[in-house]
Parts: C-alpha cells; structure tokens; sequence
C-alpha cells in the first residue's frame, strides 16, 4: 500500500523493513505522487535482481550492504552511503550481493506499471506492488 501524503509525511526506516518483510516481496512502493514515487528495495546475499529497464529516471541510495550494479554494461562497486542514477530506458541490475543490500528508490515522475517500449528484455520486472511479474 502507498501513501499519497498531501502536505508531507515521515516513514521510520523500521517501518519499512516490516513492512517488506511482512509483503514477501523484494520492493515496497511507500510514495506515490505524480512526480515522483519512492520505495525499499531489499537484496539478500547471493540475491537476484529480476529489474528490466523503466520508463522513468531512477536515483537508488544505499541504506545498507554490498553488492555490483552493472549499468549499460559498466560494473561498479556499491556500498552504504552510495547514490546510483540509472536514466530511463537503461537496463540495469543489481549482482554479486555480498552483504544483504536495502535501497531506497526513486522513481521520477512516479513509476509505470509497463516497462518501456521497445525489444523484450530477459530479465523481470518488478512491478508496482513490489511483486515480479
């Protein structure tokens, strides 16, 4: 379930993880407005990341963890405190997760439930309500 908050809203980092845990999916959507939305992402060790290209920019921040992200093709290291920008349309993912990964993500404008047009990708999407599809 999303939140839709008018004049603002604080969402305790606890919360979350609950929340998540409790969903048994992968990715929380917690915000949506039409400029944004925002959820957690959580990884474990050894985790896959199923994630095709979306159709909106996307920031990521690292809560916690290790892992690689390759992005158009390019590896890089991500620890906690890192800031990733994945621009639309270019596929990425999450590997080599190390220490169990927790993100925050940010979708700009607010993420579309259909992956872009254009070739069919090998990977899935996780969609919306955080469940793969």
């Amino acid at each position: 379930m999303s939140a839709s908050p008018r004049d603002g809203a604080v969402v305790p980092l606890s919360e979350l993880r609950k929340r998540r845990e409790r969903s048994q999916e992968m990715y929380l959507e917690f915000l949506r407005i039409p400029a944004m939305s925002v959820g957690f992402y959580a990884l474990p060790v050894g985790g896959v990341d199923p994630q095709t290209p979306h159709r909106e920019d996307e920031i990521y921040y690292v809560i916690r963890g290790r892992a690689t992200i390759t992005i158009a093709g390019r590896d890089q290291a991500v620890e906690p405190g890192a800031t990733i920008f994945v621009a639309q349309g270019v596929d990425h993912r999450f590997h080599g997760v190390t220490e169990p990964l927790e993100l925050l993500v940010v979708f700009a404008p607010e993420e579309s439930p259909e992956p872009p047009p254009g070739p069919p990708s090998a990977g899935l999407r996780a969609g919306r309500s955080g469940k793969v599809s």
